[in-house]
């Protein structure tokens, strides 16, 4: 493809060079390559430039003059003009998908799961783009991030095309909203799931957070479905023309769950007139189902086909996943890393025991500080006992991180909080202490097969499976 059919409006003249691909990385580039000058928080794009045509860049796409020798494209916000440029490089490949977009601080990934499972029942071939893993055709890889960068994205949309796919289901962080990553995507429906406190560090305060988020639904001007329960989406719902709600508390939703029964292998309900179970248990899960449910019903998805599909879901690794090897107690690994998350995990955990709840957790480092007092509140005011660890620490002490949690416990629960900086140990201690009919919760990091810690290192540490060897050691 030609430069000038990459931009709207620029001209096309003898400096025109054919274009193959796109990149942000230097080291990336090769002959016939777009080097997009993109500046970052740490390291701006317009310094590598001069590499990359070294390289053999073809041109570059930049927001200001850098004469160096090959075409330039220069526009007000490079990050901005990437996805459009990426879409049409990639052949436009969602207009050939039937896209589906889902956002909101937690449950993305659960829904994300469960709406595929329901498409794929339908006879849709549905890849899936998200925080644990990528899915393209046959294929499944680890996600390195919720939301790749546009280039990476238009790729992968292209490459379900080609391998077959006729839908795909895409968890859309709100970093990828702020930065241009989910532009240029022609979406079929957008999902909102909840907000609550995230990211701080990068939006600043909830509002802007909200409205980062509320803009993928309000711009992509398709059917949408909303969670009313949450009152930021509550407030979204009434500003969109075409949106199925969803609730379980909030009686003039469209789609409202009732007679929820919930055990440890999952959860039945009533909905729109008929009867469904999902593998999963908790009241947060039975509205990330009824979610999946309302998109399927949107995009003509029968009742018929549904019900057995959501019970016989593959479910996400770390989302509320019992870990069973033969003890007499509950373990449970789940991904909850902010306080709305943990009091969700917790409240669920706690309606399946008439024993002890004891959970593990800690908060991650250089992220938002102010919710690690919340997270201690939540917890010692809904755990029996409360073991505080590392989480991925980064660059932080992981003790004056446990020191901020702490700070949210109440002077009178002293008592039942335990401190063990290593997070192993700490999960050893929580099975220890577990006893016939108690539940172990080991919350924070769900699916992620590493530690971070400083200096970018990062230790390879899955809590599913050092819980697992745990109480294998205990019994053994």
């Amino acid at each position: 493809m030609r430069l000038h059919e990459l931009f709207d409006g620029l001209e096309n003249s003898h400096e025109d060079p054919e274009i193959n691909s796109m990149a942000l990385d230097d080291r990336l580039v090769e002959p016939a390559t777009l080097f997009c000058c993109v500046p970052g928080f740490q390291r701006d794009g317009h310094d590598f430039a001069a590499s990359a045509v070294q390289r053999g860049a073809a041109a570059l796409l930049t927001e200001r003059e850098l004469g160096l020798g090959v075409p330039e494209v220069i526009v007000g916000d490079v990050r901005a003009a990437i996805a459009p440029a990426a879409a049409k490089l990639s052949g436009s490949p969602t207009k050939a998908l039937t896209m589906v977009g889902i956002t909101g601080t937690n449950g993305k990934t659960t829904t994300a799961y469960l709406t595929r499972a329901l498409l794929e029942a339908s006879g849709r071939p549905t890849g899936l783009l998200g925080t644990v893993e990528q899915i393209i055709g046959a294929s499944r890889e680890t996600a390195v991030r919720t939301t790749p960068e546009a280039i990476e994205l238009q790729r992968c949309f292209a490459q379900m095309v080609a391998a077959g796919d006729e839908a795909c289901v895409i968890e859309v962080s709100s970093h990828a909203i702020a930065l241009h990553r989910s532009d240029a995507i022609a979406w079929d429906v957008t999902v909102f799931t909840n907000l609550s406190r995230e990211h701080l560090d990068f939006h600043g305060d909830l509002d802007q957070y909200f409205a980062v988020k509320e803009r993928l639904l309000l711009e992509a001007g398709v059917p949408s479905v909303v969670n009313i329960d949450d009152d930021y989406g509550r407030q979204l719902a009434g500003k969109l023309p075409d949106v199925t709600t969803v609730a379980i508390a909030s009686a003039d939703a469209d789609l409202r769950a009732e007679s929820i029964r919930s055990d440890s292998s999952g959860s039945s309900f009533s909905a729109g007139g008929a009867e469904f179970r999902v593998p999963l248990a908790g009241d947060f899960n039975v509205l990330n189902a009824l979610c999946a449910i309302a998109v399927a019903r949107r995009l003509g998805v029968d009742d018929a086909v549904i019900r057995p599909a959501l019970a016989a879901a593959e479910v996400a690794p770390g989302r509320f996943q019992p870990i069973d090897a033969g003890q007499g107690f509950t373990g449970i690994v789940d991904y909850a890393h902010t306080p709305d998350s943990l009091e969700n995990a917790l409240r669920t955990a706690r309606a399946l025991t008439a024993g002890r709840l004891i959970v593990v957790f800690g908060a991650g480092g250089d992220r938002d500080s102010g919710k690690r007092p919340q997270m201690g509140r939540v917890a010692s005011e809904l755990a029996d006992l409360m073991i505080v660890t590392s989480d991925n620490p980064r660059s932080e002490a992981p003790e004056a991180i446990i020191e901020a949690i702490l700070d949210g416990v109440a002077a009178d629960r002293a008592a039942e909080v335990e401190v063990v900086v290593d997070r192993g140990e700490a999960i050893a201690v929580g099975v220890a202490q577990a006893s016939e009919g108690d539940v172990l919760l080991v919350a924070g990091k769900g699916h992620e097969q590493g530690q971070q810690i400083a200096d970018g290192v990062v230790l390879e540490f899955d809590d599913a499976a050092v819980l697992r060897a745990a109480i294998e050691r205990r019994r053994s």
